[in-house]
């Protein structure tokens, strides 16, 4: 089971980059590697391929523009969903590159080190989740705004949160209660009543 673990952690990152010229034969070879893996968290992304299976390169790529590069809502980049456009950003980026060192491991900036497919990928080769736990609303809040926007791409935000313990938040109230209920984290020029981040402030989470 740890290494399904580990290879739905994988495929997710792969099918979370932009998609390539190459980008349709990646996903038969996906499809295939994920045919036997028993973990739950590979079915919404069997799910999630045979829909993305049937497109060509440029519909890829044009289906992950329009979800991914239009709206911050859909903000693949954890530490916005935690700390915003704020200067406590920079420090949460640099967390995020000691525990990657603290495994051994130098990010190459080639991305900035809080992008999700990154953190899946480390947490595919080390076992370790720390990352992903820690980030757990911002990867909820995500499943959710990929959910209302009705994209395919919300099967792999439910696969990758399917790969941590305990079941996912039903609606954004409960996502915006299991931010609530994390660790405090010192605020930046923000409302002292929201223990984690701007998440209060966000449009998809309206009152």
């Amino acid at each position: 089971m740890t290494e399904d673990l580990a290879l739905v952690r994988r495929a997710a990152a792969v099918l979370l980059c932009y998609p390539d010229r190459d980008a349709p034969g990646t996903l038969r070879l996906l499809a295939a590697e994920l045919r036997p893996v028993r973990h739950p968290a590979a079915e919404p992304l069997r799910a999630f391929l045979a829909r993305a299976g049937t497109r060509s390169a440029p519909e890829l790529a044009a289906d992950y523009v329009e979800t991914f590069d239009f709206t911050q809502r859909h903000s693949l980049h954890l530490s916005w969903w935690t700390d915003g456009d704020t200067r406590r950003r920079g420090e949460a980026l640099v967390r995020f590159k000691e525990v990657y060192r603290a495994h051994g491991l130098e990010f190459t900036d080639e991305e900035l080190p809080d992008f999700l497919p990154a953190v899946l990928e480390f947490a595919a080769a080390t076992g370790s989740d720390a990352l992903l736990r820690e980030h757990r609303p911002a990867l909820e809040l995500l499943r959710l705004a990929l959910t209302e926007h009705g994209t395919p791409y919300a099967d792999v935000l439910v696969a990758v949160c399917a790969t941590l313990p305990g079941p996912s938040p039903k609606d954004r109230a409960a996502a915006r209660a299991l931010a609530r209920s994390g660790p405090p984290r010192e605020q930046v020029g923000l409302d002292a009543d929201l223990p984690y981040g701007h998440l209060g402030l966000l449009p998809v989470l309206p009152s």
